[in-house]
């Protein structure tokens, strides 16, 4: 009981605005359609798991027939077709049976149903499942899953961070989808107009990058950075770039932690000089900040490229790059992404496993797989070779010819390892309402004082 109350209360964490875990229903891609509102819809559906979906369709009865469950007809479905197509040139008569589900919300609900019953039957071979979640559901449903282990991957051919959320106890358990890695985009004519250039905002400190970010605020009146602040990932993607978390042995990490309280600092300083512009919403983060033009960087999931190229005439004007440190090192991140699990209900194992293996597992259809995800959907590989495609190192006319899906590829093998917990989104509010309060706008509060402050909330949530 206690652990399908967990999953419940993880699902409401949800519906009060996950950005990263909508991340993995956003992905960027040249010619891909604004994809921000399907992220939202995803969370805006989350609810208990008794009134979500909990019958996810089951199997076939066909021996080259295995069905999957997954969300968002705008990106993950797309990507899911091409691994249908390329694996069917090793097997004709293979069929993949995709049941689009409305978001994330409604795996992670059958999941936890089907093992309160004690019945998996309504489970399909192959569900898409968040990386910020996985780790506690297999714990807590240890039957309810078939590891990879016998599947021939080469899991060398990922980043160790991305791979870091499907291993558990030492086994593989999920095959990598969708590529979250964080990029740093800035409008280089804006930094031009104040004498700077991309390289001038790469690999510096988080001081330095102040010190740009009101010269341009001064002589443009834009933002060098935004962010959804109902649901603000900075200080996760900062610490991260560090190669720390917010987290330590299952507990929160941040009170009299001198690094964070730094990195809050940065957040703090620059929106109260105008740096950046802490939104209330991601209507008007996206909408208003990134779209409207109000901002000359923006920083997140490579899943916001979409939302950046809906301004057609700032098309040349970008390039993105890695994310500044406090010590001025090159920092990199990740916000968002899924990964899929072979089910127990799945009696077709061999031949789940190898079609894993060979479209999304770096086989040897994974490059025709990801080559055609990331032209109708917008997946980008988190596959290293896949990422070595023509496709892949295409110039992105709108990047100003830079071949940035290849970048981003690259970027993501260098994402640091860190702790993650269950109580991530749980965290990231606390630690939203010590920002605000911190803040001039928000009455000035001693900063330490809100850390601790959101540390002892936490601390209480973990302890019911």
């Amino acid at each position: 009981m206690k652990k399908k109350l967990l999953a419940m209360t993880m699902a409401l964490a949800m519906t009060a605005g996950a950005l990263s875990a909508c991340a993995g229903a956003a992905a960027p891609a040249a010619d891909a359609a604004p994809v921000e509102e399907a992220a939202t819809e995803e969370t805006a559906e989350a609810a208990p798991a008794e009134e979500e979906t909990t019958d996810l369709g089951g199997v076939s009865e066909d021996p080259n027939t295995l069905t999957v469950a997954a969300w968002d007809a705008n990106f993950n479905i797309p990507a899911l077709q091409a691994a249908e197509a390329a694996y069917k040139t090793k097997n004709p008569d293979f069929k993949l049976e995709i049941n689009t589900v409305s978001g994330s919300s409604d795996v992670e609900n059958a999941v936890t149903n089907a093992a309160s019953a004690g019945d998996y039957s309504t489970l399909p071979d192959i569900v898409l499942f968040q990386d910020h979640y996985i780790q506690q559901y297999v714990t807590n449903y240890p039957d309810a899953w078939q590891d990879l282990e016998d599947a021939s991957i080469d899991w060398s051919d990922f980043g160790a961070e991305k791979l870091s959320y499907s291993t558990i106890e030492g086994k593989h358990y999920g095959a990598p989808v969708d590529n979250g890695t964080a990029i740093f985009a800035y409008r280089t004519d804006i930094l031009e107009q104040c004498g700077y250039t991309i390289d001038d905002v790469t690999g510096i400190t988080w001081d330095r990058w102040l010190e740009i970010g009101r010269e341009v605020k001064e002589k443009t009146g834009k933002y060098l950075l935004s962010m959804d602040h109902s649901g603000d990932d900075l200080p996760y993607m900062f610490m991260q770039a560090e190669g720390l978390s917010q987290w330590k042995d299952g507990k929160p990490d941040i009170a009299g932690n001198e690094t964070y309280q730094k990195i809050l600092q940065v957040i703090v300083d620059g929106a109260n000089d105008g740096v950046i512009l802490l939104c209330n919403s991601w209507s008007e983060y996206t909408d208003e900040s990134i779209v409207g033009d109000q901002v000359a960087g923006v920083m997140n999931g490579n899943w916001i490229i979409p939302t950046i190229k809906q301004v057609a005439e700032n098309s040349g004007k970008w390039a993105l790059t890695t994310i500044p440190t406090l010590s001025g090192k090159e920092g990199y991140a990740a916000n968002g992404g899924s990964s899929l699990y072979i089910t127990a209900n799945c009696a077709k194992h061999e031949l789940a496993a190898d079609f894993l293996a060979y479209t999304f597992g770096g086989g040897e259809g994974s490059m025709e797989t990801y080559d055609n995800a990331l032209k109708n959907g917008g997946v980008i590989t988190c596959c290293i070779s896949a990422g070595k495609s023509n496709v892949y190192q295409e110039p992105d006319e709108y990047f100003n010819g830079q071949a940035i899906y290849a970048d981003i590829v690259a970027m993501g093998a260098n994402v640091p390892v860190v702790e993650q917990n269950d109580f991530h989104y749980n965290l990231r509010t606390a630690i939203g309402t010590a920002i605000t309060n911190a803040t001039t706008a928000g009455g000035g509060a001693d900063l330490a004082a809100e850390i601790q402050a959101a540390s002892d909330d936490i601390d209480r949530q973990m302890s019911l």
